[in-house]
């Protein structure tokens, strides 16, 4: 069985982070604003029966009174200016919201155009660009490390005679269908791309070669609802593991030249199709260590 994996819990977004500050100095703010009421109150409190007091008392005291008086209304005028300062930082702390709320849409614009600029919008999978730098990433982090890294190449059989029975829409409903397939049997580690037209590459990170039959075995014979006939999605398999000094290059042509073996193998086993709505599915799996790289096959990745 293939390892699960435990999700891990997100990092904080540097918008959410920001969002809590905006909390925190509204909490500061309060407490502030409270303080300076308070001080505002007692010192009004105190002014008036010294006052009083100092009316009734002439003489000696009264220097004392006067001097009491001149720092209770030295504190008073501090305590306003502190009230005027709260506001001001209330005008700031508004300010900051509004950027941030600014920089909130922003961001979600952005992630949606990156989103689209990554992903296939038929099938939802990874598009080739996006497919081959994650591959050149994953590359690099196997030859650092030392892990392993498989990729699986995957060509449906007899697509055009399914688009010449069914029409291109019937077409569509097979690569969608298979594409729910493929993100079903993989891990969550694992990267589909839809390389183009009705072939899909699988990048496959930390996977040994048992692995890697697990998912195939997993993706089994899809079957498709068109005309109200099931079709079985057949397709044929290339399959590689990451070799020291190996390039997308030279990884993915390993692979290819298996696809177009098993291919070949394929069309001879079951030739054209059967019937009418029927899309043969059965074929002999090859492993890659009794196949040589077919030049053709790594050209298509220059």
């Amino acid at each position: 069985m293939i390892e699960k994996i435990n999700p891990q819990m997100p990092e904080q977004s540097d918008h959410e982070a920001f969002r809590q500050s905006i909390i925190q100095l509204d909490r500061v703010l309060a407490r502030s604003w409270r303080t300076t009421i308070v001080d505002i109150a007692i010192v009004l409190a105190t002014i008036g029966p010294l006052f009083f007091l100092g009316n009734l008392f002439l003489g000696n005291q009264l220097g004392i009174t006067f001097i009491i008086e001149g720092f209770l209304l030295l504190t008073l005028t501090c305590n306003t200016y502190k009230l005027v300062q709260h506001r001001q930082l209330k005008q700031v702390r508004n300010s900051l919201a509004e950027q941030l709320e600014i920089a909130v849409k922003q961001r979600i614009r952005v992630d949606k155009l990156y989103g689209l600029s990554i992903l296939d919008p038929l099938t939802g999978l990874h598009n080739r660009r996006f497919g081959e730098e994650r591959l050149e990433e994953e590359i690099v982090r196997a030859e650092r490390n030392g892990d392993p890294l498989a990729v699986i190449i995957l060509d449906l059989d007899y697509f055009k005679e399914v688009n010449d029975q069914f029409g291109h829409a019937g077409g569509d409903v097979v690569l969608k269908e298979f594409s729910r397939r493929l993100r079903k049997a993989i891990r969550a580690c694992d990267v589909p791309v839809r390389i183009g037209g009705d072939e899909f590459l699988i990048i496959l990170p930390e996977c040994p070669r048992e692995k890697v039959d697990v998912i195939l075995s997993r993706i089994g014979s899809p079957e498709v609802e068109l005309n109200r006939g099931k079709v079985s999605v057949g397709y044929s398999v290339g399959r590689a593991q990451y070799q020291v000094n190996d390039t997308i290059k030279t990884f993915l042509g390993r692979a290819d030249g298996i696809l177009y073996a098993d291919k070949a193998g394929r069309k001879t086993h079951s030739g054209r199709l059967l019937e009418a709505s029927i899309w043969s599915a059965s074929a002999t799996r090859y492993e890659e260590t009794a196949i040589a790289v077919d030049s053709t096959s790594v050209a298509r990745y220059t």
